[in-house]
């Protein structure tokens, strides 16, 4: 692994490229570097200047005196690829490269040279960051190699004058939006360590950065922007590094939409992967998904000024001298899925001490302005958090009078200090730049925005239990060997498509369902096979090119008689060949009737860029209409498939609504690890499984799959 200390960290950095017009970049990334107090020297290199902002220039990187430890390239991007192999010769060990040019223009000639790019990097071991970068800050060493407004002439030092009690962290694709996060979190006095933008990623990316900062210990909480993940494996690893380390990864994903997926691809070459299995992968290793710039930064601002103080559950405490924003925060708080229960009898009678009779202390805590006054905000924060009802406390308040806040100076210290408990801040007034300032320097996250008050709060609480979760010894489900490798004979010399009557033996190998039924080919033998059931009967025609049965009429439900049972047997045959002609009709399936119970899809993705994703969803057949359905790598414990489960927007219909009774989410939880086992052990080998519906019965009464279907991968198919 390159030495990515020499690109963040450098004793000297010679800037290729460098000019004295500061009206454009290469002279604007000179001027804002030196701008700044890095300590180490800064070597202009150009071939047409002999000084260069009243620095003496150097024709190439071969004449700077004394070594280089990481060159700045602003070059014209065909002459990129013969200054890396200087640097490479000149022993130089890092290189960011701002120049764009490259993969994230049309045609192969931009691809083609970025892929030199890589190959460069690789065979002199160079850290090497872009192209098409924005560059980086690193404010432990002021070294700002960049063009961004952000650091150019800024209104602040980079770091806040007293002593920040943790970092934190920007590692992004764009330049632009990396930057905005710095810009943003500045004005809010929260303190960085890096801001490293990467650009196209020809050699380093995103994860690989973050794993030299996890290694570093001197970030707290990481703001990540992302267009794509290149190496999922690198991903894994890294994500659940942070994750075990308790180092949140708070990060926004484009290419949800259409339009962001190919904003995406043209901006840094990138192929953006499907998001749903982005977003289950994120979700999966506790990383947290912001949608705008100010959220992200808010949510890092809660982690890090409650460093080491994470909800214990989800319910909240607001404290206020105002009943109205009290009662409004409360609702913002219920509506992300935390709890405002009241007070106990023991705390309320400490804050009624101090209340006036027009105040209240159930929780909200109202103390009304003439509280405020006597006790201040931030005991009465105090107060509200000794309660054993509540996990975390929420300070609503105005801070537009730096005055009040200076008589509590000390209080505000003291309470940010000693509380147990995460507390955050919302000010449903503008702060005063000098408030601000303090509730920052005492050590609290203060807010503008509500909501992203009550949604930090709600993250820290599901960060919490994620990461417990996470680093309980997972309970994995296998299948015993003799059937792992009988089922993996058989999908290897199965047909490409496998419809119900070749999944279910296969399936039931794994414990999901049972192999019943008869396949059958004339109306006498269904007949036969219905009567021996001795039961209502389902008949389905099996088919690798007739995949929805009911569009094609190749299914019928409760039949009792063998006289129904025949005629649609006659029935399903002809509609199906109408349907498909061509089709390779294996016969009609006479299984038992399921009873009933709420319809359920659990299924199988094999994903590009992450592998086999479970699925599970409600609705069966009109699953694709009401989208409600969520995605987890596979394999999975019981715990996580449980916690899948209640991730369902519907999940509420499984605790039985209407008077019918709760569903048997354990047998679901159960189903839904065989088939994440099932996916894992075989995942060369599999595209899609579609168990499409499981119907979920009441309580203790297990599950019933009802269809399936398994599809092979491409390569498998050979």
């Amino acid at each position: 692994m390159p030495d990515i200390g020499a690109l963040l960290g450098p004793r000297s950095v010679a800037v290729i490229g460098a000019s004295n017009d500061i009206s454009g970049l290469r002279g604007l990334i000179f001027k804002v570097m030196r701008s700044h107090p890095y300590a180490g020297p800064i070597y202009p290199v150009s071939r047409s200047q002999p000084e260069v902002q009243g620095e003496t220039a150097y024709r190439s990187i071969a004449d700077v005196p004394g070594p280089v430890d990481l060159a700045v390239l602003i070059i014209p991007s065909q002459y990129v690829l013969d200054e890396l192999q200087r640097c490479g010769e000149a022993g130089v060990r890092a290189v960011l490269i701002i120049t764009s040019g490259f993969a994230e223009q049309a045609g192969d000639e931009g691809r083609d040279l970025q892929a030199q790019v890589r190959e460069t990097a690789e065979r002199y071991d160079m850290a090497v960051c872009g192209p098409n970068s924005e560059g980086f800050a690193s404010t432990d060493n002021a070294l700002c190699p960049t063009f961004s407004p952000a650091l150019n002439a800024p209104d602040k030092p980079l770091l806040p004058p007293w002593q920040p009690q943790g970092k934190v962290s920007v590692v992004a694709q764009s330049g632009a939006v990396g930057f905005s996060f710095y810009d943003r979190g500045r004005r809010k006095d929260l303190p960085f360590r890096h801001v490293v933008t990467t650009g196209n990623e020809a050699s380093l990316a995103v994860f690989d950065l973050v794993d030299h900062m996890l290694e570093e210990d001197k970030t707290d909480v990481f703001i990540l922007f992302l267009e794509d993940i290149k190496d999922a494996g690198r991903f894994r690893r890294v994500a659940e590094k942070a994750l075990r380390a308790g180092k949140p990864l708070i990060a926004t994903k484009i290419g949800r939409s259409e339009a962001g997926r190919r904003a995406a691809a043209s901006h840094t070459g990138a192929l953006a992967g499907t998001y749903s299995a982005y977003e289950a992968m994120l979700a999966h290793y506790g990383v947290l998904i912001g949608e705008d710039n100010e959220e992200l930064v808010d949510i890092a601002a809660g982690f890090v000024t409650n460093a080491g103080r994470l909800p214990q559950g989800r319910r909240i405490g607001i404290c206020t001298g105002s009943g109205g924003a009290g009662g409004w925060m409360a609702d913002a708080c219920v509506a992300r899925g935390l709890e405002v229960p009241e007070l106990d009898p023991e705390t309320r009678a400490l804050i009624d001490a101090h209340l006036p009779p027009y105040g209240t202390s159930q929780n909200p805590v109202d103390g009304t302005a003439q509280a405020i006054r006597k006790v201040g905000y931030g005991e009465l924060a105090r107060l509200t958090s000794l309660s054993d009802r509540v996990d975390g406390v929420i300070m609503v308040t105005t801070a537009r009078d730096v005055g009040s806040y200076a008589r509590e100076h000390d209080t505000l210290f003291r309470v940010a200090r000693e509380l147990e408990k995460p507390i955050l801040c919302w000010s449903y007034t503008w702060p005063h730049p000098d408030a601000a300032a303090l509730f920052a320097e005492a050590g609290f996250a203060l807010y503008t925005t509500m909501r992203n008050c009550a949604r930090t709060m709600a993250l820290m609480a599901d960060y919490r239990e994620t990461r417990e979760r996470f680093l309980r010894v997972p309970e994995i489900k296998t299948a015993c060997e003799p059937e792992r490798d009988r089922v993996a004979k058989a999908l290897e010399d199965a047909e490409p498509v496998l419809c119900e009557c070749d999944a279910r033996p296969l399936l039931a190998a794994y414990g999901l369902g049972q192999d019943d039924g008869a396949l059958v080919q004339s109306r006498e033998a269904a007949m036969a096979a219905a009567e021996e059931t001795g039961g209502p009967v389902a008949l389905k025609v099996q088919s690798p090119d007739i995949l929805h049965k009911t569009d094609a009429g190749a299914l019928a439900l409760d039949l009792s008689t063998p006289e129904a049972v025949g005629d649609a047997y006659d029935r399903l045959m002809a509609q199906a060949t109408a349907h498909a002609p061509d089709a390779a009709i294996k016969g009609v399936l006479v299984q038992p009737m399921a009873p009933a119970g709420v319809e359920v899809i659990l299924g199988v993705n094999r994903d590009a860029q992450f592998g086999p994703m479970l699925m599970l969803g409600l609705g069966g057949i009109h699953v694709e209409v009401l989208k409600d359905v969520v995605f987890a790598p596979v394999p999975l414990d019981p715990q996580a498939a449980r916690h899948l489960i209640g991730r369902l927007r519907a999940a509420p219909v499984l605790d039985g609504v209407r008077g019918a009774p709760p569903a048997d989410i354990d047998a679901l939880a159960d189903a839904a690890v065989r088939l994440s086992r099932f996916a894992a052990d075989h995942a060369e080998r599999i595209a899609e499984i579609d168990l499409n519906p499981v119907l979920v019965h009441p309580r203790g009464r297990g599950v019933s799959i009802v269809d399936a279907l398994i599809v092979k991968t491409e390569e498998a198919r050979d």
